[in-house]
């Protein structure tokens, strides 16, 4: 289900909504790490995609999708998430049933604009830093996304639903 999310640049206030999903490739994962005796990753990743292909339930892995150019503050694979501090597990009684929100995810353009060439059109959780990696859940930016030098893209509480 796409539920929506809000994130905001920084500087500009620009506020705007965004959906996101989690991959069949992801659930099954989840289940793992929780069922299935497999060590989940200390850490994740969080990168952002451009609008070339679109994330759906169907990708398995990060090079489905094309990566954000590297530079002027955006390191290839983004973000990474540790995986002890950075998500937070609620129940939620009803619908969702359960939700895992990551922490605020900030990318801040040094150098010149971020992404250095196009723009961010998708953000992705995934469980390693290589093309190979799983990609567990996709966040809609709703919109073609850049920011300026020393501006900052900064993407708050994205929540993945278990229901």
């Amino acid at each position: 289900p796409r539920r929506a999310r809000r994130f905001f640049i920084a500087q500009t206030k620009k506020e705007l909504f965004m959906a996101s999903g989690v991959t069949d490739r992801g659930r099954a994962k989840l289940f793992e790490y929780a069922f299935d005796g497999t060590s989940a990753p200390a850490n994740f990743y969080y990168a952002l995609c451009t609008d070339a292909t679109t994330p759906t339930v169907a990708t398995n892995v990060f090079s489905d999708l094309t990566e954000v150019a590297t530079g002027n503050g955006y390191a290839a694979y983004g973000n990474t998430v540790a995986s002890d501090t950075a998500f937070t597990v609620t129940e939620v009684d009803g619908t969702p049933g359960a939700k895992v929100v990551v922490s605020s995810q900030v990318f801040t353009a040094s150098g010149g604009d971020l992404p250095s060439s196009g723009s961010a059109r998708w953000a992705v959780l995934l469980d390693t830093n290589s093309a190979s990696a799983n990609v567990l859940a996709w966040f809609d930016l709703n919109s073609n996304t850049s920011v300026s030098d020393t501006q900052s893209l900064t993407i708050n509480s994205s929540t993945i639903n278990a229901s």
